[in-house]
């Protein structure tokens, strides 16, 4: 699964590197940092991309839940009209009953895989603003996620409300006039 030269987050530290050797079930890995370090491979996640195109990644509609979980806000603005709020769950026991047998790159993808549905989602049904919960974790997902969002139009990000959500969730507006 893993291969030299392959970027790759670590599961327990902040950062990345890339793949220089594989041994058995170790890789060593030149951190961020220009160091040399070995890493068993369990503790190692597949950066997918840091570009993300929306057919880079092939979805089959049997990797995906048959519905997506959500929740639907009102929020009130103090304008007449309240405004569509959606927020999603991404952590992996929200998605799949059970996690048994996969790895940590498959999680996250099973995980992008549900976000990019909803945020296609709702940006197609005109949705005001998405919360995506995604934890704090080592922020690998929270990441991917941003990555995938920089390269979209028309979308305000930032991290969602501290004092309702922690830190581990982020927000997306929606703005189709700009």
């Amino acid at each position: 699964m893993f291969k030299i030269g392959q970027k790759v987050s670590f599961l327990y530290e902040k950062g990345d590197g890339i793949i220089v050797s594989l041994e058995q079930n170790r890789a060593q890995v030149t951190d961020d940092s220009g160091f040399d370090r070995w890493f068993p491979l369990n503790e190692l996640v597949f950066i997918h991309s840091e570009k993300y195109a929306d057919d880079e990644i092939t979805i089959s509609k049997e990797d995906l839940e048959p519905e997506t979980n959500f929740r639907i806000i009102q929020e009130r603005t103090g304008v007449k009209k309240p405004r569509t709020v959606w927020e999603i769950d991404l952590h992996i026991e929200e998605i799949l009953e059970s996690t048994q047998g996969m790895s940590n790159t498959q999680i996250l993808l099973k995980q992008m895989g549900e976000f990019r549905a909803i945020f296609k989602k709702a940006k197609n049904q005109s949705v005001h603003k998405l919360v995506v919960i995604h934890g704090v974790g080592e922020g690998v997902l929270k990441n991917e996620i941003r990555t995938y969002l920089a390269q979209q139009d028309q979308i305000e990000v930032y991290d969602a409300d501290f004092l309702e959500y922690g830190k581990g969730a982020t927000a997306i507006e929606f703005h189709p006039n700009w």
